[in-house]
């Protein structure tokens, strides 16, 4: 019984280990889709400053992200 149970197991875990390998190489025709800006990890370097920005602003401190500033956010 306990060797049949091992083997349904092994059988039902074998579809979910074939999910997990690789497809193989990404083709040139196919890299056109991993530049797109939305695959970016850090999107707009311009948005991200600003988002920075915003943070410290009312974060009332200055540092840690690389952008300087008080709390009131007119700098």
């Amino acid at each position: 019984m306990k060797n049949k149970a091992m083997g349904l197991l092994m059988l039902a875990l074998l579809p979910w280990l074939g999910a997990c390998s690789s497809p193989g190489q990404v083709h040139a025709w196919e890299k056109g889709k991993l530049a797109k800006p939305g695959m970016a990890f850090d999107g707009d370097p311009l948005d991200l400053r600003f988002v920075q920005h915003i943070y410290t602003s009312k974060e009332n401190s200055s540092g840690g992200q690389g952008v300087g500033g008080g709390g009131c956010g007119c700098n």
